[in-house]
């Protein structure tokens, strides 16, 4: 693992406690929201899981 990864995974680590894209910007210093969006966070498994999860739940006939 490089040095370079931990920023990735800071970043990802961050949006999955719920840290604003603009906190996790200034964060790891990138002058735009796209740069840190696009090339650093990245959806992890339990960032989907927890994305199905909540679209679930504006469905009445899942139980």
């Amino acid at each position: 693992m490089r040095f370079h990864d931990l920023r990735h995974s800071c970043a990802t680590i961050l949006l999955e406690d719920d840290v604003s894209m603009k906190a996790i910007q200034e964060r790891l210093g990138h002058s735009k929201q796209q740069v840190t969006a696009d090339l650093y966070t990245h959806v992890s498994k339990s960032l989907s899981r927890e994305t199905a999860n909540k679209f679930n739940k504006l469905n009445p006939n899942l139980k």
